[in-house]
């Protein structure tokens, strides 16, 4: 145990920042080593933090305004030409509002465009269901040749922007708009398709993503308490899974745990528990949304409320224990 708790003193946060600016800071990098690498933005430069972006290489840069589904059509175009575009807007709007473009102009001929979304899930807060998409990583991860990647801090963000660039087709990048601790080391190599794992345990397999790796952390702290080694590993690529580390995870502590900012269907725990049907069948719970629109509300409220917050995930382990007796 004393091996477990030193292996938990290696994540600890060095602050709190946004993960979309790690997005800006991966962006602007990029631009300055790939004269290829273009960026389109609907009308949130700001928001999405690609104002250094815009300000370095204004002629490598398209405002498209409140146009979307024209902002997809002219990243497509493009990718045909030879760059490397990067469009930038809400979640919401990235993947539900231009579904169609999305599926037809990028995924279906596997244009190498990036498609990069901020303010997803319910830690958008307070401007409400209309904004807090919880479906859209079921939406990109049913296209065909899509990677989907859910980043869960400000440095594993800028790390999973610059790897996304030297990767050829469509990628969807989400991460989040709120300030969240910074624990991932800021020369951890990123790995399109390769979990990372952060704690070695035996007893329960956690499979984190996104906003939810810390708060899996933080549960492991408490489980540690009650004697309980849990295996926590960051699935930052949803698609493709690493099926290899969940397997190998399985078959050491032989029950799992998947936690996400996301809908119950559709998500990372879905993914999961296909995998695990088909090859290895396994007592597991997941902590995600249940087939619910958000709400109004602050970061913190909502994720309470809807069952993600860290004592969730504790519980969800101690019931996946007693199902696995």
């Amino acid at each position: 145990m004393l091996n477990y708790l030193n292996q938990m003193n290696k994540y600890i946060s060095t602050g709190n920042k946004d993960t979309r600016s790690g997005f800006g800071e991966g962006l602007l990098e990029i631009g300055k080593t790939n004269p290829d690498v273009m960026a389109l933005c609907a009308d949130l430069i700001g928001s999405l933090k690609m104002d250094a972006f815009v300000k370095e290489f204004p002629d490598r840069f398209i405002q498209t305004g409140i146009a979307e589904a024209n902002m997809i059509g002219i990243a497509a175009g493009l990718a045909n030409g030879g760059k490397i575009p990067f469009t930038g807007t809400f979640a919401n709007f990235a993947t539900g509002r231009v579904y169609d473009q999305i599926r037809q102009l990028v995924a279906y001929s596997k244009k190498n465009v990036k498609i990069c979304a901020s303010h997803a899930g319910l830690t958008l807060g307070e401007d409400g269901a209309t904004h807090q998409i919880m479906e859209d990583i079921g939406l990109m991860k049913m296209l065909p040749n899509m990677t989907v990647i859910n980043t869960c801090d400000f440095n594993q963000t800028k790390a999973a922007t610059i790897a996304i660039a030297d990767f050829d087709g469509p990628v969807y990048l989400r991460f989040g708009r709120p300030k969240v601790p910074v624990f991932i080391p800021e020369n951890e190599p990123f790995i399109i398709g390769k979990a990372l794992k952060l704690i070695d345990g035996n007893h329960v397999s956690i499979f984190a993503t996104g906003h939810l790796v810390w708060k899996a952390l933080e549960a492991s702290e408490i489980l540690a308490q009650k004697g309980i080694s849990a295996e926590i590993i960051n699935i930052h690529t949803i698609k493709p899974l690493d099926r290899f580390a969940v397997l190998e995870s399985i078959g050491k502590t032989g029950c799992a745990v998947s936690a996400e900012e996301h809908l119950r269907n559709g998500g990372l725990g879905d993914s999961i528990a296909q995998l695990l049907a088909n090859e290895r069948p396994t007592p597991m719970e997941m902590v995600a949304v249940d087939d619910k629109f958000g709400e109004s509300g602050t970061p913190e409220q909502l994720m309470s409320k809807y069952g993600l917050d860290t004592t969730d995930i504790v519980h969800a382990a101690l019931k996946v224990l007693q199902r696995k007796g």
